[in-house]
């Protein structure tokens, strides 16, 4: 366990920060390495794979109602010295992960033909997204327990051995993807299949290394036989804190469904343009996301321990260090976006749509890294909610718009860019207006110091 709630602020942010970014780094490279061999397959291929693994959006909104509630109620245990709280949380976090990795199998497998028939802009990319979604949900599923025990890591302020883990298994991945996709040493190549049986190799073997790390290393969160039974006050806690940030991610879900759905006829080279480009987009948000998981234990112990004043401090750190990056990042699109994407598709089309994508939707790079700070203050504060509303606010002025955009005369790609742009600068607005208000609440009810 690190204690967080003395020391400098800004240290302790970038030693969270760090093994973060590189374990965020590795576990999007399952993707991204999918991606790339799978981009030797064709069009078709790289929109199915690209369609069909939005779905993990919503494994990674279930994800997030169990992690963030997880990290939240330990760090917040941890800040008032109560080791008993915050074993009971771990233990009830692991029952909860058991519960949603059977959900994940038995809905996955009965929706995912429907769902890539519902966005596929033909018949092949709708069967190569089938295909490789039947492959990839066990590994979708494990995920739930691998969330679980990093979580409780990170709220005892500890991040590495995620990080070790997550860079172990992307380096099996890395390893296994062209085996399975191109047929390498074997001479029976899958396809999108092996794509999707390397990642879920690769998760279930992280598994088990978090596994061993807890029942050989891990002395203050520990496996308690007494405490694995159903104890609905800690889990109504858990939900209550990590529902809103699922509903956060089920709303990207659904903004970019809307996106598929409003650039399906412009043909499968738009949608792998912007699948492509997406792809590359989020591994280019991971320093700033990096900083925003940071902030969620290192101001929540504070919240623990009462001492706001470190976590004033802990935004205004992670604010200026998440815009610095994402500014630099910002004119790395602007200049040469198609180095970026020619690592996964030689496609002229495609390069053209992505890159256009990146250099239009950098301008929103600095507010979505603001915006990534305010929700982890929110997680640390243990009211979740706020997030979730500037999110659906988005949407709404995303969704509408856009819809009504593709019916109108002259309808282009890049209308829906720069709408984008637009509602995220608004979205981040409305972000900072409720963590203020929400801080100047939470010192409001403090109890006033005590007369010398």
């Amino acid at each position: 366990m690190q204690d967080l709630t003395q020391g400098s602020v800004f240290r302790h942010l970038l030693k969270l920060a760090a093994p973060i970014a590189i374990g965020m780094m590795f576990q999007t490279l399952y993707v991204l390495v999918d991606l790339y061999f799978v981009a030797r397959l064709g069009d078709a291929a790289i929109a199915g794979v690209s369609t069909a693994g939005n779905l993990q959006f919503i494994i990674m909104a279930l994800t997030q109602v169990l992690g963030v509630g997880t990290m939240a109620l330990i760090a917040q245990a941890v800040g008032r010295k109560d080791q008993a709280d915050a074993n009971l949380v771990f233990n009830q976090s692991l029952l909860i992960s058991l519960a949603c990795i059977l959900i994940t199998f038995v809905v996955g497998y009965a929706t995912a033909s429907p769902y890539t028939r519902a966005l596929g802009a033909d018949a092949a990319t709708s069967a190569a997204g089938t295909t490789y979604l039947y492959w990839f949900l066990p590994g979708m599923a494990l995920q739930f327990a691998l969330v679980a025990m990093g979580s409780a890591l990170r709220g005892t302020g500890i991040a590495k051995p995620g990080m070790i883990v997550q860079v172990l298994t992307v380096l099996l991945n890395a390893l296994l993807a062209p085996i399975l996709i191109a047929g390498w040493l074997t001479g029976h190549p899958l396809g999108v299949a092996g794509a999707g049986l390397a990642s879920s190799i690769s998760i279930a073997v992280g598994v088990v290394l978090m596994i061993l790390y807890f029942g050989r290393l891990e002395k203050y969160v520990r496996y308690d036989a007494a405490q694995f039974r159903l104890h609905f006050a800690t889990w109504k806690r858990i939900l209550r804190i990590g529902l809103p940030p699922g509903g956060e991610f089920a709303v990207l879900f659904i903004f970019l469904g809307v996106i598929y759905l409003v650039i399906r006829p412009f043909g499968a080279e738009a949608q792998a343009g912007f699948g492509v480009g997406s792809r590359v987009m989020q591994a280019i948000f991971l320093p700033a996301m990096a900083v925003a998981f940071a902030v969620a234990p290192l101001a929540g112990q504070n919240v623990g321990a009462g001492r706001l004043e470190r976590v004033r401090e802990t935004f205004r750190h992670a604010a200026l260090l998440g815009s610095g990056i994402m500014l630099l990042l910002t004119l790395f699109c602007h200049w040469q976006p198609e180095l970026l994407l020619r690592v996964f598709t030689s496609d002229p089309p495609v390069i053209a749509v992505g890159a256009d994508y990146l250099r239009i939707i950098s301008w929103n790079f600095v507010a979505q890294g603001i915006i990534f700070s305010c929700s982890g203050m929110f997680q640390a504060l243990g009211n979740t909610l706020p997030p979730l509303y500037s999110s659906a606010t988005r949407l709404l002025t995303f969704a509408l718009p856009a819809f009504w955009m593709s019916t109108r005369a002259g309808f282009e790609l890049r209308h829906v860019w720069y709408l984008s742009v637009a509602t995220v600068t608004l979205q981040m607005l409305l972000s900072l207006w409720l963590l203020r208000r929400e801080l100047r609440r939470r010192e409001a009810a403090a109890p006033a110091p005590a007369a010398a």
